[in-house]
């Protein structure tokens, strides 16, 4: 009895050992996995973090030169970095919302000297960082209230283009719009025709983008108050009503020249600008009418806002006053249907998208001088 006792006890102690052996390498494969879960997820982890940052360091051109603008993150002395909290742009981590109306940058009352000595290569690299190519730029943390199609009608105006372009892209951008900078260059010497010009602007800037809004600019005027947003309203709006020319007066009621802008629907409702109005004056004349026509109104910001600074030149070559233009006047309310965008015949010669603007240079079929 007492040797089957020991032998039970013994066969107790031998099964005690096996169980335990068995817990252990049960423990240890189990440890084993764990750690080599671990070391998985640290590699994954590096992968997606080496790749991020590849993606953000990528160089991207935005003009037809050599300045480009790259997306690194940059070094920080910022303590939460240094433990691992990664600081994602705005963009990228929340649903952006739309801009305020007001826009809340805005300076008021500017000051505008035509004396710029720098060049344009200094200009583009001052202003360029903040646009895409073509001189597009979009507000990087709101959704803007409209898409501007700004458009220059142009010729043989270089310099003044540089002032303009050095002045009006930080005002666009503190008024936090959706735009683009489009200068119609006439092809040839024959007669300047602006409002051909800006009809083909028009038709052209909307094979670019989905522009709801329109703003015509002549080059040589420049806001002093950034209150004076470039966008459109619920009449066709005219903004340069107090150029210093005119020592900051509107000459006249019915004056609709220097900057206008149309929604797009307004714009069509108007057929757009005349064609026929070769040389100088008498288009703007009109436009107002045809806006009156469709039962429209012009719309105007108060005097201090609608403030303009003119750079003094003298009358472009081939646009010499026209005798024949104010005759077309009279009959504005029986040719509007058939002279304009839906008569509009150009060819495009040539697109060249810079840093600062899209140039595109249109044959208007222009008759000599």
């Amino acid at each position: 009895m007492i040797l089957f006792c020991s032998i039970r006890s013994g066969w107790a102690t031998q099964h005690a050992i096996f169980r335990t052996a068995k817990m252990m390498r049960k423990l240890s494969f189990l440890v084993a996995l764990v750690l080599l879960s671990l070391v998985s997820f640290a590699g994954v982890l590096l992968y997606s973090k080496d790749s991020f940052l590849t993606y953000l360091t990528t160089t991207y051109a935005v003009a037809n030169g050599n300045y480009t603008f790259s997306g690194r993150v940059k070094e920080t002395e910022d303590p939460k970095v240094s433990q691992g909290t990664t600081h994602m742009p705005a963009s990228m981590n929340k649903t952006l919302g739309p801009c305020t109306d007001p826009p809340p940058n805005l300076l008021g009352p500017l000051q505008v000297e035509f004396n710029l000595s720098l060049t344009l290569e200094e200009v583009i690299k001052e202003i360029s960082p903040a646009l895409q190519e073509g001189g597009r730029y979009k507000p990087p943390d709101c959704i803007a209230i409209q898409k501007v199609a700004i458009i220059i009608p142009f010729r043989n105006r270089h310099v003044h283009l540089k002032q303009w372009l050095y002045y009006l892209h930080p005002i666009l951008m503190r008024q936090q719009l959706d735009y683009g900078v489009y200068v119609i260059n006439q092809d040839g010497d024959g007669l300047f025709n602006r409002a051909k010009l800006m009809n083909a602007g028009y038709v052209e800037a909307l094979k670019q983008y989905d522009y709801d809004c329109f703003v015509f600019s002549d080059v040589d005027l420049v806001p002093l108050d950034d209150r004076n947003i470039y966008k459109c309203f619920d009449n066709p709006r005219h903004l340069s009503v107090a150029i210093d020319k005119f020592n900051f007066i509107l000459p006249y009621d019915t004056i609709f020249g220097g900057v206008s802008s149309f929604f797009k629907n307004q714009f069509l409702k108007i057929n757009g600008f005349p064609n026929t109005y070769w040389g100088w004056g008498g288009e703007d004349d009109d436009i107002y009418k045809r806006t009156l026509f469709r039962g429209m109104s012009i719309s105007r910001p108060d005097s201090e806002t609608g403030r303009y600074k003119m750079i003094v030149h003298n009358r472009d070559l081939h646009n010499e006053a026209n005798p024949k233009n104010p005759e077309k006047l009279i009959h504005t309310e029986t040719t509007m249907d058939e002279d304009g965008i839906n008569s509009l015949k150009y060819t495009v010669k040539e697109i060249v998208k810079g840093a600062l603007y899209t140039f595109i240079t249109v044959d208007i079929q222009a008759p000599a001088s």
